[in-house]
């Protein structure tokens, strides 16, 4: 990823064993991870999965919403689900480090399973209350912590390191496909034959990624030795992360627009009910063309192949001030458009950042530093979560989305502030746009004009 000055950092190194092949030769394309078998079996189990999980979130949040008719209820199903991360997210990551990452997912992976399965058994026998839903939130946001970090770090040790920023942004692509998918199938379900049997093909579903886990070739894999038990450990993920500038500020940035505006379960159920008066198929519909801008962001930056701070800040001003516009947009079809151009930029935050955090941690860390991300990504929705859904439930949906949009916007651009003079750069104006220059070059600049 690049510093202040643009250039780029070079990847920790990852130890590789002798038996291992490496990735195939051959320039990196969109899809090059996809050469490696094991991290084919992986994404093949995991596009199951998430199509599945996404047709949980649905018809979780449609749930709720029809059980108290509050948005507020939403956004405390939310926090439920992420408050884990929030205060055991660290832990997760020191587990993550210290234990053998394919066991692991295998047993996180069955845990979420059978929450999915126990949420459905409760809906489709006609005893499901709101407190279910929270629990059940909560029960997955627990083994969440655990599993966030262990997946995160387990791809480095599938592809190894030339090939982690491209299958990271696979990942995403991989999540957004199921995205497309999911909620246009939860939509369906929820209106023919009710929310039950969404979380019970979600529960299913599980089935996929544990196949692929249990038929992966363990001596292609490029395992990264597991830290032993020792004394200390979480203090010292901290202790990294503080001394690296180029780790504090993506993981700032994210936190900042992961708590306040990426609270779409919120928003879009607001309004659907309360703006646009549709159903859950008008849900679903939204979720879906978030979900395509989310794809096409995901793919653009598989092909890109790499990550850059400026990347990181311009998209999150771009997905801040696309938010604010849609949160007043006057009609139907003019709302539904901009939700394309916010998947995109939304995505192009969560990747850019995921990938450069990665590629610049050390392989013996990077369980802590992973779960550190995912902490302040997800861990702060539950105080975004339950204020927006305040916010939301008082002054309608579009002031909702309208704070929580400015709130993103003030913390993009404070950061990109800060970075311009921690990297010493000053902003030059061109014909290409707005760009960021060494302060040496910008001053030597002035003086030529100032000669001429």
């Amino acid at each position: 990823m690049s510093t202040g000055t643009g250039a780029d950092s070079a990847p920790g190194h990852i130890s590789t064993p002798t038996k291992a092949p490496a990735a195939p030769a051959g320039k990196n394309s969109m899809f090059s991870s996809l050469r490696i078998r094991n991290y084919r079996l992986f994404a093949t189990g995991q596009v199951v999965s998430n199509t599945g999980t996404w047709m949980q979130r649905i018809a979780q949040d449609w749930l709720v919403l029809s059980l108290t008719g509050s948005a507020s209820a939403v956004g405390i199903t939310i926090a439920l689900q992420f408050l884990p991360m929030l205060v055991f997210g660290l832990y997760g990551g020191v587990l993550a480090d210290r234990l053998p990452k394919r066991p692991l997912l295998l047993a996180t992976q069955s845990a979420m399973g059978l929450t999915g399965i126990a949420l459905a058994a409760l809906t489709l026998a006609g005893h499901v209350q709101v407190w279910h839903v929270y629990l059940a939130a909560f029960a997955l946001g627990l083994v969440t912590v655990v599993d966030n970090p262990a997946r995160q770090t387990f791809v480095s040790e599938m592809v190894g390191k030339d090939q982690v920023a491209n299958a990271v942004s696979l990942n995403s692509a991989n999540f957004q496909s199921a995205r497309l998918v999911g909620p246009a199938i939860a939509g369906v379900l929820i209106t023919a034959v009710g929310s039950g049997w969404a979380f019970l093909l979600n529960g299913l579903s599980f089935a996929a990624p544990i196949a692929g886990l249990l038929l992966m070739r363990s001596h292609e894999l490029h395992p990264v030795e597991p830290r032993p038990r020792a004394k200390g450990q979480l203090r010292e993920g901290l202790r990294y992360v503080a001394g690296r500038p180029e780790l504090i500020w993506p993981i700032a940035l994210v936190g900042f627009v992961g708590t306040f505006g990426f609270n779409f379960p919120i928003w879009l159920s607001a309004f659907v009910s309360d703006v646009f008066h549709g159903d859950a198929g008008t849900y679903g519909l939204f979720n879906t063309l978030i979900a395509a801008g989310s794809l096409a962001g995901a793919l653009l930056a598989a092909r890109r192949g790499h990550s850059r701070l400026r990347l990181l800040v311009a998209a999150a001003v771009l997905f801040s001030l696309l938010l604010l516009v849609t949160a007043f947009a006057p009609g139907f079809w003019l709302f539904a458009a901009l939700l394309v151009p916010i998947g995109i930029f939304g995505l192009t935050v969560n990747v850019t950042a995921n990938s450069s955090v990665q590629m610049a941690t050390d392989p013996e860390m990077r369980g802590r530093v992973m779960a550190l991300f995912m902490m302040v990504f997800t861990g702060g929705t539950p105080l975004g979560a339950p204020l927006l859904g305040w916010i939301t439930d008082t002054y309608g949906a579009r002031i909702g989305m309208a704070a929580g949009a400015v709130i993103s916007l003030a913390a993009s651009v404070a950061i990109a502030v800060v970075l311009a003079r921690v990297g010493n750069l000053r902003v030059r104006l061109s014909r290409r746009g707005v760009t960021f220059v060494p302060a040496a070059t910008a001053s030597r600049s002035r003086e030529l004009v100032t000669v001429a």
